[in-house]
């Protein structure tokens, strides 16, 4: 089984290999003009001078410190709002119809406005974020609690256990995938708002970072800037994962053939 694994894994390495290697290969042969995109080769060194000059290290604090706070804050308003519509009929009535409708709007059309509330400093870049996260954190968690299986609810009441028991031992346990699903919608979504976000005025980030390298038609630094955003996405999304398999570790799932 180990043995077949590796094969897989060693066979998918194939064709990223491949596009790697061609791409280095047009740029060596002249085939690519750097303007336009920079060689692999390129784009390694100037990673490697970035890091070794600490820059891309400041610039990545400050984008962790803004997603963190963006994700904190959407992540508790759209927990709380899905845990009220989802235990309340009157709160689901007043609260529901308004986020599907504000889901609706691109979170990036509503740029221009949240400039004019916030300003073009920081709080208008965690807020972006904030909202974006928020939406699908909701959705998810208000859809697990609104689908929980009635036979729990009947058997919690059936011995009698409190509101805030039921709200403890059965609606948590049962909303948490629906709410790890969320997250692992809104910890992506952090990342793309962030990209906008980080063009607002901003001098540090690496949204600045790649911004500042367009206007100087620096391809290397902006395909440096996709890879980090990249990997962040990457790594936030398992960290995600691996938290939901340990809060979940009651939960038995299939695991595929």
């Amino acid at each position: 089984m180990t043995g077949n694994r590796l094969v897989r894994n060693l066979r998918r390495l194939i064709g990223p290999v491949v596009i790697l290697l061609l791409w280095q290969a047009a740029g060596s042969a002249g085939l690519l003009d750097p303007q336009t995109l920079a060689s692999p080769a390129t784009i390694a060194g100037t990673a490697g001078r970035l890091i070794a000059s600490g820059e891309l290290a400041e610039h990545l604090a400050v984008s962790l410190r803004r997603a963190a706070f963006g994700l904190a804050i959407g992540v508790t308003a759209g927990t709380g709002l899905a845990l009220v519509a989802g235990l309340f009929r009157l709160a689901d009535d007043l609260i529901d119809s308004s986020m599907q409708i504000l889901r609706s709007l691109p979170i990036l059309a509503i740029v221009p406005l949240a400039i004019l509330w916030f300003g073009i400093g920081e709080e208008v870049k965690v807020v972006l974020v904030a909202m974006a996260t928020a939406f699908p954190i909701y959705l998810n968690t208000h859809a697990a609690i609104r689908g929980l299986d009635p036979r729990y609810v009947d058997l919690a009441m059936s011995v009698q256990l409190s509101r805030t028991a039921l709200v403890r031992r059965v609606v948590l346990p049962g909303a948490l995938p629906g709410f790890f699903v969320g997250l692992r919608f809104a910890v992506t979504i952090a990342w793309l708002v962030l990209v906008v976000a980080e063009q607002i005025n901003a001098t540090s980030g690496v949204g600045f970072l790649m911004t500042q390298a367009r206007e100087f038609g620096q391809t290397d630094v902006i395909v440096v800037g996709l890879i980090v955003y990249g990997g962040l996405g990457l790594t936030s999304n398992a960290l995600v994962r691996l938290a939901e398999r340990r809060a979940l570790r009651w939960r038995p799932g299939f695991a595929g053939s």
